[in-house]
């Protein structure tokens, strides 16, 4: 008999390769104009360091100039070398503030030597897209894209004006990065709006079925610090037990052992009510107790060791880098370490510091903070907007509850949020709670739910946009 997870891999893959023929030989003039665009988008190399999002932001306003929107309401702009911004408008009556569409250009580095497709080429098979950027975040781009194209085709007149925004530099997590922070600090008023629709949170599914819709509200604080330990060293020939690598080895160990305790805020108690509730069997019953006033340290065991549970569960650090040593016959005089945290909303940097010091155990090894952290408050729960979304989800995934998350990844909403911008990640894309590819090999997204998704994201924004 085969495994539960080898059962739903091959339901999936069935299901979305059914899908995606049928799609193939007959594909609407909007879904054909997505799935251009999409792949040029795709093919045009964005790597963060090397690629050129300039390129590619000024593909995309071709195809908008094309298809009539005036100069005025495309602009570009390259803050550096190879960096490029895209600030569109499809305007309306003026009758509310605007709405945001925002996604990043910039990817994450892909060797095509460790991928079994063509990273930079958009490839169709087994029912899926695979590329580096497949989902994260040219899967938003293209559809934000071809839909003011739609709007602008079928001369939509909204009551706000619709912005899409194409950012560079997301992915690099750096106070240099010349994507939204370079608009808000340059150009506040072609991007003022309401509020922000971005990445984030997608309609998980599990098994072939879907379980829940996501709408991320929050975001954990991604921040790092410098493990460190140094020592006189001397020649390999003489070792002792004092070592630099030893010590910080072992400090290591000791924080590989260490959990941090479990806190819950507003947004994961109402995820771990509502998603367990809809995950049910042993898996969903924990999590409904974890979100109760006392729950029994093995249902908290037992989510822990789900990383995807876990990291909404507390705080977590994980060494990311390391090095150490300087030459293959001397003993080492410093060794150095990474430790990437993503910390809980509210919760003091200091204090992780402090907790980190006290859970490696060694004098020997200092903790230092790297960079400046951001944090962002939660944005509220949008009644306009949490009331359309439960409407037309509800025609797609009927009996499906809208989850808020708390989102363990960082994107640029934080930026957003604290220049008095709510920003909410919703997609409208389903995808396997139990696969995430995004940053690593094979990157990949199901090709009926990239159709599905932009019809979605096109019906949404149009109710977002008029009485």
């Amino acid at each position: 008999m085969k495994s539960d997870t080898s059962f739903a891999a091959i339901a999936i893959a069935a299901f979305a390769f059914t899908s995606s023929a049928a799609l193939a030989q007959a594909l609407t003039p909007n879904q054909q104009l997505a799935r251009d665009i999409y792949q040029e988008v795709v093919e045009i190399n964005t790597v963060t360091a090397t690629g050129d999002t300039l390129k590619a932001a000024q593909a995309m306003a071709a195809r908008l100039k094309a298809a009539g929107f005036p100069d005025a309401d495309v602009q570009v702009f390259s803050p550096a070398p190879r960096k490029g911004n895209l600030v569109a408008r499809l305007h309306g009556t003026g009758k509310r503030k605007p709405i945001m569409l925002l996604a990043h250009l910039d990817v994450v580095e892909a060797l095509p030597s460790d991928w079994t497709t063509d990273p930079f080429k958009l490839i169709e098979k087994d029912g899926y897209f695979y590329a580096r950027g497949a989902g994260d975040d040219k899967s938003m781009v293209a559809p934000f894209v071809a839909n003011l194209i739609r709007y602008k085709q079928e001369g939509f007149k909204p009551d706000r004006d619709i912005i899409v925004v194409l950012e560079t530099d997301e992915e690099i997590l750096d106070a240099n990065a010349v994507g939204i922070q370079w608009l808000l600090k340059n150009h506040r008023d072609l991007i003022d709006s309401e509020f922000a629709l971005n990445e984030g949170a997608a309609v998980g599914m599990k098994n072939g079925k879907v379980l829940r819709i996501g709408l991320q509200t929050s975001e954990k604080v991604s921040f790092s610090y410098k493990l460190e330990s140094k020592n006189p060293g001397g020649h390999s020939s003489a070792p002792s037990k004092d070592n630099a690598i030893y010590h910080l080895a072992q400090g290591l160990t000791r924080l590989a052992q260490y959990d941090f305790p479990v806190k819950l805020n507003e947004t994961t108690r109402a995820f771990f009510e509502r998603a367990g509730a809809q995950e049910g069997g042993a898996v969903g019953a924990d999590m409904v107790a974890v979100a109760g006033p006392n729950p029994d340290p093995g249902v908290i065991a037992r989510l822990s060791a789900l990383p995807g549970y876990n990291t909404l569960l507390r705080t977590t650090c994980v060494a990311t880098m390391l090095e150490g040593g300087h030459a293959v016959n001397a003993l080492p005089q410093t060794a150095r370490a990474t430790v990437n945290c993503r910390i809980l909303p509210g919760e003091s940097i200091d204090e992780v510091q402090a907790t980190l010091t006290r859970a490696i155990a060694d004098d020997k090894v200092t903790v230092t903070p790297i960079g400046t952290p951001v944090p962002s408050p939660p944005s509220p729960l949008n009644p306009q907007l949490v009331g359309a979304i439960t409407k037309l989800s509800s025609e797609y995934w009927p009996g499906i509850v809208l989850v808020p998350t708390m989102s363990a990844g960082a994107t640029d909403g934080v930026y957003l949020r604290n220049a008095g911008i709510p920003t909410y990640g919703h997609s409208g894309r389903v995808g396997d709670i139990n696969e995430n590819r995004a940053h690593g090999k094979d990157e990949r997204i199901m090709v009926k739910s990239f159709y599905e998704s932009t019809e979605y994201m096109y019906r949404l924004v149009k109710m977002l946009s008029t009485d």
